[in-house]
């Protein structure tokens, strides 16, 4: 038993010092919250992802209700190979290359929010823009396979890559924690409740070899074939580029069927089809 529980070998043999659970203030924070919890929820239905300031913070029980949100997430594939003890440098400079690089392209595209989970990236796209999330995803992965891998080789002779995956449904969206400490405002964050980040993260776990898995919810949006097929290249022969993956025995998911692409931008047609699959949203 814990010497913390073990009522017999207290840390504190005074017994006046040990009277209640809990500190006063903490026991003060329980019971505001559990008095929150008690309380009946609104939540408000928005067909667009909002800006951050206005998801809510300050109404404890009101949340925003969004349908269809497309998460994108990536991670670094390898990254246990890099020491921050050992090699803290060359640590540094790998995260920097794929994290900033990923935030930076995901903003590019127009991701309606952007954010760090552990050490990866996950970017959010409205339910109208399924082409320019898929757009985003493989102009990244095509930066991680010509640039970020090799570039990290270079260094330190570990096979680093990446891991990318997509999924799409409801979410609901509030900001929990201090509006304002002491003149900061960095203990908040948003909380999006609901499948897609995590799935979205699911996914990314199961690519391997630079390979973008995305859910079958997803993949019934790209109806268009220039998000099905290849261009041709090198001989003029159009194939299709997605993979169908039985996921059906993996406990995590709450979809049985998924996608793997693992094509990247053709040198050649690279930036013709990724205008092409951003006129597309703007056409739907």
């Amino acid at each position: 038993m814990s010497i913390l529980n073990d009522e017999k070998n207290s840390l504190f043999k005074d017994d006046s010092a040990t009277e209640g659970r809990l500190l006063p203030a903490i026991e003060e924070i329980i019971k505001t919250e559990l008095s929150n919890f008690n309380q009946s929820v609104s939540i408000t239905k928005r067909n667009q992802i909002p800006d951050t300031p206005q998801i809510p913070i300050q109404k404890p029980t009101h949340w925003l209700k969004i349908p269809d949100v497309i998460c994108c997430f990536v991670d670094m594939e390898g990254s246990t190979k890099l020491s921050a003890g050992l090699h803290d440098k060359t640590t540094a400079k790998a995260y920097r290359l794929f994290t900033e690089t990923a935030i930076r392209i995901f903003h590019d595209f127009g991701a309606a929010y952007i954010d760090i989970k552990g050490d990866g990236v996950f970017s959010l796209f409205n339910q109208n823009q399924p082409y320019v999330a898929l757009a985003a995803s493989v102009s990244f992965k095509t930066f991680v396979y010509d640039h970020f891998t090799p570039q990290v080789k270079k260094l330190t002779d570990k096979d680093v890559g990446g891991h990318f995956g997509i999924d799409q449904k409801t979410v609901l969206v509030r900001r929990f924690g201090l509006k304002r400490s002491q003149n900061r405002t960095d203990r908040q964050n948003e909380v999006w409740a609901g499948k897609p980040i995590n799935m979205a993260a699911k996914l990314a776990s199961l690519s391997t070899d630079n390979t973008l898995w995305v859910s079958d919810r997803f993949f019934r949006n790209l109806k268009d074939e220039k998000a099905i097929y290849s261009c041709g290249c090198p001989n003029g022969e159009t194939k299709p580029l997605w993979q169908k993956e039985n996921v059906s025995n993996d406990s995590r998911f709450d979809f049985d069927t998924a996608y793997s692409l693992g094509s990247n931008w053709c040198k050649k047609h690279g930036k013709l089809f990724c205008k092409r699959l951003l006129e597309l949203d703007k056409i739907n």
